[in-house]
């Protein structure tokens, strides 16, 4: 190695080690790259994809436990209600009866109930469905892939969807048979 290809360290290392110029390039390099890379995904990660009232719900489409084809678009005029449980789920589990009684009183007056589960465990998920009888149409997504879609990672979370957009998001625990509920609902309809 000549002369000219090395970079010295400063006087008085010890070491006396010397640097080949070509390596700090490729270490310059290296460390613009990954400085490109961390940015880009801090940018790609403030791009918030979390459902917003008023805005076109994201899409999705899938075939539910009872044999129904849901998207978000092809309800021609009814109200949608996806909602996103788990059966581990505390909160999931104690709105699941007034969610079920919201489904009998609206479903004859053009309002859909479709629940995400986002367990993994299929045998669990299916024992709870045979176990409480619920009268909604329901879909496991154990990927999460649809609830990823809409921003929610906390459970129970809820969308109306009325036309393909969000008319209202509803986080955390709802009295689906409230009169606050039930008057809005019926103010889509």
């Amino acid at each position: 190695m000549k002369q000219s290809d090395t970079l010295k360290l400063a006087p008085g290392n010890a070491s006396g080690l010397a640097i080949p110029v070509n390596t700090n390039k490729l270490l310059i390099g290296l460390l613009a790259l990954l400085t490109a890379g961390f940015l880009g995904i801090v940018v790609s990660n403030l791009h918030d994809s979390t459902a917003r009232e008023g805005e076109a719900a994201p899409p999705f489409h899938f075939k539910t436990e009872q044999g129904r084809e849901v998207s978000a678009t092809n309800f021609g005029g009814k109200v949608l209600v996806l909602n996103f449980w788990a059966t581990w789920c505390a909160p999931c589990v104690r709105e699941i009866p007034s969610l079920d009684a919201f489904q009998k009183q609206f479903k004859d007056q053009g309002v859909v109930v479709v629940a995400v589960s986002v367990d993994k465990n299929e045998q669990k998920y299916k024992t709870f469905l045979n176990r409480f009888g619920v009268g909604f149409d329901t879909y496991r997504d154990p990927s999460t892939d649809i609830s990823a879609e809409y921003g929610t990672f906390q459970y129970p979370e809820s969308y109306i969807i009325k036309d393909g957009k969000v008319a209202r998001k509803l986080i955390s625990e709802q009295n689906w048979m409230g009169d606050d509920m039930v008057q809005y609902v019926k103010s889509l309809l």
